[in-house]
């Protein structure tokens, strides 16, 4: 699920982690962070995070499980639903937005 905010005036790193997100990975322009649903490593929230001019474009998914193949980043997940809608929600609420 992709969806665009304003940019807030705090760090987002700090935010999301307000949240209960773990930053994961920074790679050239895009952050990658992840909200564990239990105490068990998956199923997780992960979001990739890109800023534009104006904006920060989130890419929301749910993992339902580890990918199968070290290197390979193919995974069961989740990319619409209610549940997705709810978290993409509680994102905006963290950001102040």
């Amino acid at each position: 699920m992709k969806f665009e905010t304003g940019i807030p005036k705090a760090n987002i790193i700090n935010l999301l982690r307000s949240g209960g997100y773990h930053f994961l990975e920074k790679k050239e322009n895009e952050m990658s962070f992840y909200h564990l649903l239990s105490s068990l490593r998956y199923p997780r929230f992960h979001i990739y995070l890109t800023k534009r001019k104006e904006t920060l474009v989130f890419n929301l998914h749910l993992d339902q499980k580890k990918p199968r193949y070290k290197g390979s980043p193919a995974h069961s997940a989740e990319y619409e639903g209610k549940f997705l809608e709810d978290e993409k929600e509680r994102i905006k609420k963290i950001l102040g937005l």
